[in-house]
């Protein structure tokens, strides 16, 4: 169905809703309208001031540079948005999409990984003052692993019984494990004694 016979001869402009005074008797095609815009999105349709744009998109059979006229009338014939998804470019590079469609997705998926930043595991490794060589790879491994995958590890000493006497050792263990896993995180704060325990946290680092 053709956008104009669809929509009685106006293009719809996504989320505007009537507001002023009626157009002047006699200025045909004048608008009445304003889009009150959040701060995420996008000129679309007739706010898109530029004389030419940028078409690109699954929705261009030929993408390159269009009048802004005509680049309407190819929305309209698809009953789409024209939509400024780059409004500093020279010209500035529209697509032609659902852009309800288009904000919901977009706004779903910040969501998403504001949730994800927000969701932070943390790894506890244990060991003791006097750990052994061994012992102590093989918890460095795991640490790696975890790191990793994007866990925070808090590495913590236990002192049991009189072993508080060699806290110097732990304090020296905890620094040696920060330095091991530095290509993989970084520690958040120094060895840290806490009644008979010693933790330190280290963050994963961001991957380039």
């Amino acid at each position: 169905m053709p956008y104009k016979k669809r929509y009685g001869g106006s293009r719809p402009a996504t989320g505007f809703k009537p507001s002023g005074p009626k157009p002047a008797a006699g200025v045909r095609g004048q608008r009445s309208f304003v889009r009150q815009k959040a701060e995420d999105e996008l000129n679309i349709n007739e706010e898109i001031t530029a004389s030419q744009v940028r078409l690109v998109g699954d929705n261009i059979a030929e993408p390159g540079i269009y009048p802004i006229s005509k680049a309407l009338a190819m929305a309209d014939e698809q009953e789409l948005d024209l939509v400024e998804i780059s409004a500093k470019a020279d010209p500035p590079v529209c697509k032609i999409l659902d852009y309800q469609k288009y904000l919901y997705q977009q706004r779903k998926k910040a969501k998403e990984m504001k949730q994800n930043a927000s969701k932070v595991t943390i790894k506890e490794i244990r060991f003791g003052p006097n750990t052994d060589e061994h012992d102590f790879q093989f918890k460095l491994k795991h640490a790696r692993e975890f790191l990793e995958e994007g866990s925070k590890v808090k590495a913590t000493i236990f002192f049991r019984g009189r072993s508080i006497m060699f806290a110097d050792q732990g304090e020296k263990q905890l620094l040696r494990f920060a330095v091991e896993l530095e290509e993989f995180g970084r520690a958040e704060n120094m060895p840290s004694l806490e009644g008979k325990r010693m933790t330190m946290m280290i963050a994963p680092v961001k991957k380039k």
